[in-house]
Formats: C-alpha cells, sequence, structure tokens
C-alpha cells in the first residue's frame, strides 16, 4: 500500500465488503419475513376460529336472551303458543347468508340421550327432518356420533361446543361444521347456531393470498432498495477515491488550518461554554415539554382504557332494541328503559372527560354521597359484561354508609379493579368465576374490599401491580396505567390507602377511605 494505489484499494475493499453487506441482509431478511409470515398466519387462523366461536356463542345468548324475555310475560295458557311464535321466528332468523349460518332447535325429550332422545323443531337446511325423533347414535358422514358428544356436553356445562360433518344449505355434500349448543332448561329445548370449516378456510385462504402477495411485494421493493444503495456507494466511493488523493496532497496545509482554528478556539473557549450552558438549558426546556406529553399521553390512554366497556354496553343496548323491534315487542315503556340505560351510559362517559380534564386542578370540590348507590352505579355500567362471561357478583354493602369525597373519581376507580378482576377471570379461563364486593366501617375509616377467585397475582412485590405501564394481559390488551392511576387517585386525591392481597382463591383489593 502506498501513496499511489491507497484510493483503488479502498475503492476494492469498499465494493467486496459493501456487496457481501447487501447480499447476507437481503438473505437474511427475507427467510425472516417469511419465518414472520408463517407465525403470524398460525396466530391468525387460531384467532379466527376462536372469534367464531365467540360469535357463534353470542348470537345464541341473543336468542336466549330474547326468549327468556317473552318467556317472562307468558303464563301456562299462553306458553305453548309462544313457543310455536319462537319457532316461526327462528325459522326466518339468519345471521349470515353467504357462509350458511342459521338456527336449529331440538326439543329434549330423554336428556341422558339415546333414541328418540329429542324431536327436531327448527333447521331451515332440513325440513325433512322437522318434527321427527333423533337418536344420539346417529353418526355422520365421518363416523362421529355428535349428537351423544353435545348431549354429553349439555348435561355437564349446559352448552358444548362440537365439530362434525353435515349436509350444506343448498347441497348435497357433508362438509365439516362448528356448531355451538346450548340448554334452555324451561322449555327444554338446545338452541344451536353453526358455521361450515370450508366458508371459514376460504377467507382464511383469501386473507393468506392478500398478505402473501403484501409481503412478496415488500421483499421485491426492499431488495430493490438495497440494490439501489449499493449502486449509490459505489458511485460514491468512486468520487471520494478520486479525492484522497488531493486530501493527502493537502494535509499539511489543513494541520496548519487546523492548529489555527484550535488556537482561535482557545482565545474565544469562555464564550463558547457560555454558548453550551445556553444550549443546556434549551435542551432541559425540551424535556420538560416532553413530560408533559407523556403526561397527556396516559390521560388520553385512560379515558381510551374507561370508555371500552360504556361503549359494549351501548352496543349491547342497541342490539338487544334491535331484536324486540323485530319481533314487534318494543313497546313505548320497553323503549324508554333502554333509552334511560343508554343515557346512563352516555353520561358516566361525558364526566369521564370532565373528571380526567380536571384530574390534577386543585380547585375540586368533594360530595357526600352513599357508597351503596355509587356502586349500584357502576354496577349498572359493568353488569353486561360480567354476566355475558358467567362472572357472578356477590355484593353485600349497608345502605347507610355515606363517603365525603370526589364520587366520579371513586367510581373509576372502583370500575377499574372490577373490569381488571373480570379481564383476568376470562383470560384464566376461572371455572365459576365470581367478584365479591363487601365494605366495613371503622372509627376513622370506611373499608371497601374487592375479591375474586382469579388464581391471584403471580409478581413480586405485589406492589408492582400499581407501576406505570406494567401489566400482565397477553396480546397488549392492557396499558399498565389503570392501578396506577387508581393509586393517585386514591392516595393523593383522596388521602386513602390502595392494596392488593393475596387470598385462598385469587386477589383482594383493599381501599381506605377516611371519613
Amino acid at each position: 500500500m502506498t501513496e499511489k494505489n491507497i484510493s483503488k484499494i479502498i475503492i476494492y475493499v469498499f465494493i467486496i465488503i459493501m456487496t457481501t453487506m447487501i447480499l447476507m441482509i437481503s438473505y437474511f431478511y427475507v427467510k425472516k419475513t417469511y419465518e414472520d409470515f408463517d407465525r403470524q398466519m398460525d396466530k391468525y387462523v387460531q384467532d379466527y376460529y376462536k372469534n367464531q366461536k365467540i360469535m357463534l356463542k353470542k348470537e345464541i345468548d341473543t336468542i336466549i336472551d330474547v326468549i327468556k324475555y317473552n318467556a317472562t310475560k307468558s303464563d301456562e295458557e299462553n306458553e305453548d303458543e309462544l313457543k310455536r311464535d319462537t319457532v316461526r321466528l327462528l325459522n326466518n332468523i339468519s345471521f349470515d347468508e353467504d357462509k350458511s349460518n342459521y338456527i336449529f332447535v331440538y326439543e329434549v325429550l330423554d336428556i341422558n340421550g339415546g333414541d328418540d332422545f329429542a324431536k327436531l323443531l327448527v333447521n331451515p337446511n332440513r325440513p325433512d327432518l322437522l318434527g321427527l325423533m333423533l337418536s344420539t347414535n346417529y353418526k355422520d358422514a365421518n363416523g362421529k356420533k355428535f349428537r351423544q358428544q353435545f348431549m354429553e356436553d349439555i348435561r355437564q356445562k349446559g352448552e358444548s361446543f362440537t365439530e362434525y360433518a353435515y349436509k350444506k344449505v343448498n347441497s348435497d355434500t357433508s362438509n365439516q361444521k362448528l356448531s355451538y349448543f346450548k340448554y334452555f332448561p324451561r322449555w327444554r329445548w338446545v338452541i344451536a347456531v353453526g358455521v361450515y370449516t370450508d366458508d371459514i378456510e376460504e377467507e382464511i385462504s383469501r386473507n393468506r393470498e392478500q398478505l402473501q402477495k403484501s409481503i412478496q411485494n415488500q421483499i421485491v421493493q426492499n431488495i430493490l432498495l438495497f440494490t439501489l444503495f449499493l449502486s449509490i456507494a459505489i458511485v460514491i466511493s468512486i468520487l471520494v477515491s478520486q479525492k484522497i488523493d488531493d486530501v493527502l496532497k493537502s494535509y499539511q496545509r489543513r494541520v496548519k488550518a487546523k492548529t489555527d482554528e484550535l488556537n482561535e478556539l482557545n482565545e474565544n473557549l469562555e464564550k463558547r461554554v457560555e454558548g453550551e450552558i445556553e444550549k443546556n438549558r434549551e435542551h432541559e426546556q425540551l424535556l420538560v415539554q416532553k413530560s408533559k406529553f407523556i403526561a397527556l399521553g396516559e390521560m388520553i390512554s385512560n379515558i381510551a382504557h374507561q370508555w371500552r366497556q360504556p361503549l359494549s354496553e351501548l352496543s349491547s343496548i342497541f342490539m338487544n332494541i334491535k331484536f324486540k323491534y323485530y319481533m314487534e315487542r318494543l313497546d313505548e315503556k320497553t323503549m324508554d328503559k333502554k333509552v334511560r340505560e343508554a343515557e346512563a351510559v352516555l353520561e358516566f362517559m361525558s364526566h369521564t372527560i370532565d373528571d380526567f380534564r380536571n384530574f390534577f386542578m386543585p380547585k375540586k370540590s368533594k360530595e357526600e354521597f352513599y357508597l351503596r348507590g355509587s356502586m349500584d352505579s357502576i354496577m349498572t355500567i359493568i353488569s353486561s359484561a360480567l354476566s355475558n362471561n358467567s362472572i357472578l357478583v356477590d355484593m353485600d354493602i349497608p345502605e347507610d354508609i355515606k363517603l365525603n369525597t370526589y364520587a366520579n373519581e371513586f367510581q373509576q376507580v372502583i370500575l377499574n379493579i372490577i373490569t381488571n378482576a373480570k379481564d383476568v377471570l376470562i383470560q384464566n379461563k376461572i371455572q365459576e368465576p365470581w367478584i365479591k364486593i363487601y365494605a366495613k366501617e371503622t372509627e376513622n375509616n370506611v373499608i371497601l374490599l374487592i375479591e375474586d377467585n382469579g388464581g391471584g397475582i403471580k409478581v413480586e412485590p405485589k406492589s408492582k401491580v400499581f407501576e406505570p405501564y406494567f401489566t400482565t394481559k397477553k396480546d397488549s390488551d392492557g396499558t399498565g396505567i389503570g392501578l396506577y392511576m387508581s393509586k393517585i387517585i386514591v392516595e393523593k386525591n383522596m388521602n386513602g390507602k390502595l392494596r392488593v392481597r393475596d387470598t385462598t382463591h385469587g386477589a383482594r383489593f383493599e381501599i381506605y377511605l377516611p371519613k
């Protein structure tokens, strides 16, 4: 290596290194992209089937809610007429025509199964079987006794998810089908709805093709980008190498120039230091501003967290109104009731905005209210989500306990804790889930306790659950802000204490508020 060939050596080495790097990056990028694609598709398929089950369950729960509502208005004399009306209604209900989604109903004659265990009341796909006796010994095209399977689940759990082969609508062939069965004890009906898995697989296949095309286009674009980058880098290296000789020749001149600059820098060192100090002050101001934006982001995240459940409640109210309208059961009294429920949810959402807006403002007034009334308001908002997930709530709060504090903020704390308990019970798939809420008084404090059977808190120390951004929820369902803000509200705004303990069955949150 000499002054004459140094520029050429630099060019060759640079081209070899850059080409090797680009090839390696491209190879590992393509390999990693396709591995990620396979993982994402596996997760997508699992989530898609899980969501299908949830949708089927919601459809049947909605139908049974409607039947229960109508049944409360009937007596023994007109109950048979109500059954006939319900059969006519269910024969005409179809949730998704494109996927052959329809309601079918068995009238159970022998809960233990066997021959003639039930009579088929509703099945738009098989009018030839209506009114006929059915047997649990019947086998589908694959030899599976699916009726025997779902009846075993009915006897144990009152519901069943079962896969089997069955004739498809407008077709003579049998396709694999996923159905949800639920028992309605009052009428001894098994009400079910299903979806054919070939429809599901067709939807998954379409999404797979779209995602695959998108990934392929992205890979091509990135490889072209890498190649373009390599070409530009080579051109630049050639241009730079041409300047190297000039740089070497002017080296002494530049050294002298740098020496002169250093002398000048020493002479003006004090001014430069002052300038740097001023820059540091500006940087500190930027950090303060950034912290304000982070606080604002936390507030917005909490508002979104608080609005999820009320929005779900509104959706449930509108669905209830829709079905009652279709059944011509939507009278003025019912409509007024649902409107009041919706107004209550909307008012709570409006109060949430006001509460978070005023959270750090010192001028807020306390008010006196009954603890039981406040808890009833909270349960009105969240009761639907709890009942839909079969979560039993046991509340024992004396009606004469009063509090003198910030009512809306108190309700936000309670709603946060109950919602977290619900999410834990669902996430851990607890059998017979329950939440207990009870209160007691001491000489100076009112103590509210909220307990669940979700298995307890698995982190140590327990106080870690109150740290910001800490969450145990899967798939980023939680922000880790709810309990952190709840502790701030209770301990800084209400001068109380918020604690958590493990019990025999799960976790218990304890709120101490001064009288």
